[in-house]
This record gives structure tokens, C-alpha cells and sequence, in this order.
């Protein structure tokens, strides 16, 4: 009788979403992400120091800028981002809007892409809204940084796998305010 072995290779990718740092830099992105295969920003990074940061996690970083962001992010990344990972067409802009609630011009964009996931960031509210209408899940990170109103700061981890999202993560960065986890980065 003679033994056969048969190897199976598990592919899929571990996405870490992100949006709205605004300057400020958080060890536990890192941790968090250190087994990521992707990390995707979703705008209004701050400067191109923290950006430079969150490349040095993972293997590859995809990112747009977003309204608060100068110039210089602006020439290093685009408006909007359009990608394919893990056979999942995926769109992402810093300005987006939600089900029903799109920023103007995004509607008729998602229509035209027909992406299966919609990015991005803005409001620092973290939502993840299914749009049946449109056959996509609409992800909003929430805010990664301390600017803004929000009391809890999120990231999320998804996992795509041959087409198919399998696996969403929403992580909260809970911290004292007396004694924050994080720091500017300048």
C-alpha cells in the first residue's frame, strides 16, 4: 500500500482597513495588523510620516487621500482607489456616504464600477452596511485617530477568500484620555 500526500494551500488575504489618523500614530495598528496581507486607508492620513509608518507593517499598503490632506499626500495618492483582491473588485474614496446616503456622484460611480466592497472613511462613524440594491458591502472603519468627536477609535480586519468575503473584525482602540496609547506623528 503506498501512502499518498496531498497538499492543500490555503489562499486568502487578511485586509486591515483604516481611516482618519489625522497624524496620530497608535502601536496597536501594528499589532493588529502584523498579519495582514493588505492594509488599506481610507483617507485623511495626516502626513506622509504616519503613512510611511503604516507601510513599514505590511507588504503592501493602498491608500487615498482625503479632504484634510495637503499636497503632498495628494501627489502620492489618488482620489479614488479601484483594485481587485482575492477575485473581490473593491472601491474606495475618502468621501463616500452609506446606503441611501451616498455622497453625491458615488451612487452613479458604484453603479459604473460594481465593485463588491465600497471604502472609505470621513465621517469617523465605523459602519458596515450591506446596499442590496447594489449588491455591495459599504465599509466605514470609523476614525484610527483622536481628531474628531468620536469616543471610540475602530479599525477593521477583513478576510477575502476566492471571491467571497469571509471574515469582518471590528477592533475598538479603547484608551484612557489621561493617558492616551498613541502619539502625533510629525
Amino acid at each position: 500500500m503506498s501512502l499518498q500526500l496531498v497538499c492543500f494551500f490555503i489562499i486568502m488575504k487578511t485586509i486591515g482597513i483604516i481611516s482618519d489618523t489625522h497624524c496620530y500614530w497608535d502601536e496597536r495598528y501594528a499589532e493588529h495588523f502584523a498579519d495582514c496581507d493588505e492594509i488599506w486607508h481610507a483617507g485623511d492620513i495626516g502626513n506622509e510620516a504616519l503613512i510611511d509608518m503604516i507601510e513599514a507593517i505590511g507588504p503592501q499598503v493602498r491608500a487615498v487621500w482625503g479632504n484634510a490632506d495637503g499636497q503632498d499626500l495628494r501627489r502620492r495618492f489618488k482620489e479614488t482607489e479601484i483594485f481587485t483582491v482575492e477575485n473581490v473588485k473593491v472601491m474606495m474614496t475618502h468621501i463616500g456616504g452609506y446606503p441611501g446616503r451616498y455622497a453625491p456622484g458615488i451612487k452613479s460611480r458604484l453603479d459604473l464600477v460594481q465593485p463588491k466592497i465600497f471604502v472609505c472613511g470621513h465621517s469617523h462613524i465605523l459602519k458596515v452596511i450591506p446596499d442590496r440594491s447594489l449588491g455591495i458591502l459599504t465599509i466605514n472603519p470609523g476614525a484610527a485617530g483622536r481628531q474628531g468627536w468620536q469616543k471610540v477609535r475602530t479599525l477593521i480586519k477583513l478576510t477575502l477568500d476566492k471571491g467571497n468575503i469571509t471574515g469582518c473584525q471590528v477592533i475598538e482602540l479603547a484608551d484612557d484620555r489621561d493617558n492616551p496609547q498613541g502619539r502625533v506623528v510629525e
